[in-house]
């Protein structure tokens, strides 16, 4: 009999590093007392978990474990929900095999 083995994202992401800029996220969410619905859905499609409803349901971000992936822009740059440059130099995702 031959065991399967099943991978889980979080094996996946835990090859990457990042080199968190202290005090300078490159994304930011803008002010809300309620999220939009895009805002809402991007706490289910991040690859990387970043985006979460706080206690007073509001969305957060956590930007230092972000992949760089650029949902978070199809889905809400446009709308102004969030605000997103590119990491100062040297800052960001290190991806190990890529």
């Amino acid at each position: 009999m031959k065991a399967t083995m099943i991978e889980r994202i979080e094996d996946k992401l835990y090859q990457n590093r990042y080199l968190v800029d202290t005090g300078r996220p490159h994304i930011a969410v803008r002010p809300h007392l309620s999220p939009s619905p895009n805002l809402l859905a991007l706490t289910q499609i991040c690859p990387a978990k970043c985006y979460e409803l706080n206690e007073i349901g509001q969305v957060a971000i956590v930007s230092d474990g972000c992949l760089e992936c650029g949902t978070c822009r199809v889905l809400c740059e446009a709308s102004g929900d969030i605000k997103w440059n590119y990491p100062r130099g040297g800052f960001g995702v290190l991806f190990k095999f890529g």
